[in-house]
């Protein structure tokens, strides 16, 4: 079993660096099978959060490394998710300026800025230059990681952002060798993962994927939207990754044309390597479908938040602690570091 990458925004300080809280907070959760980080941004213009932390610069590197040592401190293992949120995010968090997106679409979605959730705008549609600069932050952060102290990244090519936007006719609309075709739609993805490879090995990337994805963060499943996932992951195999961490559908699917409803299940005759799949699951279903050989790994998300010794609970077959939702994304040390452990 993983720990899902979730938003904490607990990075509220100048640099938006990891903090000692968050070391606490990763090496708390130590005993799972692996650790994936928090979105972390790759650059300033991919922040779509307020507090989050990044990894781009020295300073960030610099502050993640006594997150990676406590958790090696107790024999775990944590891979650092690599972000860039697109078009969900606001110009509040640009100094004004319009969030970077493939296309001048506006998701009608939210963005969490200092006041709260706020209404997401039509962003700016990224030159060619500004795409092979993203790639490149994307390389940069991941030597980043590994100067850091991480196990390794994942790429976060799901959930409505950026790398979906691309992916998603609704959000897509070039004609470039950026859009069109399931090839070009895709071929964002395949740079940053040739880009990486002079930093980091395979083995120690994961890629995230949302295909049926529905009417959440702006994304719509259209008839290239399971056929363009499917030429994804294709190709994914001949990377020789992690895993592959996919989701199943955040919504309910099954009356929505050309939608998967068992992501697992479809893409598991597809792809070769590691399968991890996250959304929902209890220690029951969770160990269901590995029986059934659709996954390797399933990450749980918020049983993690309020149990940081979910293992042990999951082995006791132990009540779990209720999650505070209302805590889930403030800057405050309620709701992170203070829900107790069985022996309290």
């Amino acid at each position: 079993m993983a720990m899902a990458p979730m938003t904490r925004s607990r990075a509220g300080n100048e640099g938006n660096l990891a903090t000692e809280q968050m070391a606490i907070y990763y090496a708390d959760r130590a005993d799972a099978g692996l650790l994936i980080t928090e979105g972390t941004v790759v650059s300033k213009k991919a922040v779509g959060f307020i507090n989050v932390p990044g990894i781009y610069s020295k300073e960030q590197t610099e502050s993640w490394k006594q997150v990676t040592q406590a958790v090696h401190d107790k024999d775990g293992k944590i891979f650092v998710q690599l972000w860039h949120t697109g078009r969900l995010s606001h110009p509040e968090l640009h100094n004004g300026e319009l969030p970077h997106a493939p296309s001048a679409i506006n998701p009608e979605a939210k963005a969490y800025v200092e006041s709260g959730f706020v209404d997401t705008v039509t962003p700016k549609e990224m030159t060619v230059e500004e795409i092979k600069q993203t790639v490149l932050d994307f390389k940069n952060s991941a030597a980043n990681a590994v100067e850091a102290g991480f196990d390794g990244v994942e790429i976060h090519a799901s959930n409505g952002y950026l790398f979906h936007q691309f992916f998603n006719g609704a959000s897509n609309t070039r004609t470039d060798e950026y859009g069109g075709s399931i090839e070009n739609k895709a071929r964002i993805l395949f740079e940053t993962l040739d880009a990486l490879k002079d930093v980091i090995d395979y083995s120690r990337v994961g890629v995230r994927l949302n295909p049926s994805m529905h009417g959440v963060q702006g994304m719509t499943v259209d008839q290239d939207t399971i056929p363009t996932h499917e030429y994804i992951v294709n190709r994914l195999n001949d990377y020789g990754l992690a895993y592959v961490h996919f989701s199943e559908p955040f919504t309910d699917v099954s009356a929505v044309p050309f939608a998967v409803t068992e992501i697992a299940k479809h893409f598991r005759p597809i792809y070769k390597g590691l399968l991890m799949i996250n959304k929902g699951f209890t220690k029951e279903s969770g160990n269901q479908v590995i029986e059934d050989g659709y996954a390797d790994m399933v990450a749980y998300g918020v049983p993690f938040i309020a149990n940081p010794d979910l293992v042990a609970r999951f082995e006791k077959d132990a009540p779990l602690n209720a999650a505070d939702q209302s805590t889930f994304y403030t800057f405050t040390a309620k709701g992170y570091n203070d829900y107790p452990k069985m022996d309290a």
